[in-house]
């Protein structure tokens, strides 16, 4: 669905992504990890069409990705971008006035699911509620990909369990995918069906979860340590 072919983005003279080629498929969940700077913001933004490449091309169904290509996805920041004043309410009005594709039932039944109240202003809201009204607002799109980028950061263990379980009731598993950047690993290792590992600015590996646990006996978080610990032996010794 998704095609990202030799990919370089820089900003300024500091390199963010070098010679990345991915193949997204339809239908699933997807795990974009890696240490701080190691590009995943930058490759989320690219395929959600609001950042451009220095190099390579990213394709969305065989088409270049552009803005308007872009509306079929949904991109949810890790900054809180909207309005503070809004209500719930309000903002759910607001997204349905931006996106064709939003459906404000949907919006509404997610937001009941994750226990928010409508008329709650952003800014009265914990970090936590305002973590599963954005959840509720990027789902609520009836898109063909959703981009989330660090949906967990910062949220305790029952946020973090709420969104998990939204994922999995408000997303269609065999035409939508979902590709969310995380550090929580172990704790959405279960929703996930393939991991991307990043560094660097470089894809260290594209595996199935599945995969990875048949081939080499270990979960997902202990196949990324070792992975990196190869790519950094010396680091390793002299620790």
């Amino acid at each position: 669905m998704i095609e990202l072919k030799h990919i370089g983005k820089k900003y300024g003279s500091k390199k963010a992504l070098e010679n990345v080629t991915l193949s997204i498929p339809r239908g699933k969940v997807i795990g974009l990890v890696g240490e701080n700077g190691s590009g995943k913001s930058t490759m989320l933004k690219i395929m959600a069409g609001l950042v451009s490449v220095n190099a390579g091309s990213v394709t969305f169904d065989g088409k270049p990705i552009t803005r308007r290509v872009a509306s079929r996805i949904a991109y949810m920041s890790d900054t809180d971008s909207f309005y503070l004043y809004f209500t719930v309410q309000q903002l759910i009005d607001y997204y349905a006035s931006q996106f064709e594709d939003f459906d404000v039932i949907k919006a509404k039944e997610i937001i009941q699911f994750l226990n928010v109240d409508l008329h709650s202003k952003m800014k009265n809201l914990s970090k936590g509620n305002r973590g599963r009204v954005k959840i509720a607002v990027t789902l609520a799109r009836e898109a063909d990909a959703y981009l989330l980028d660090e949906p967990f950061s910062g949220l305790d263990p029952m946020v973090r369990d709420d969104i998990a379980k939204g994922l999995i009731r408000f997303t269609d598993p065999e035409r939508q995918t979902v590709i969310m950047s995380t550090h929580e690993i172990r704790e959405v290792e279960p929703l996930l069906d393939e991991m991307i590992i990043m560094q660097g600015g470089s894809v260290l590996a594209h595996r199935a979860v599945d995969e990875i646990r048949d081939l080499y006996g270990v979960d997902a978080t202990s196949y990324m340590v070792s992975l990196f610990r190869d790519q950094h032996p010396k680091r390793e010794m002299e620790k």
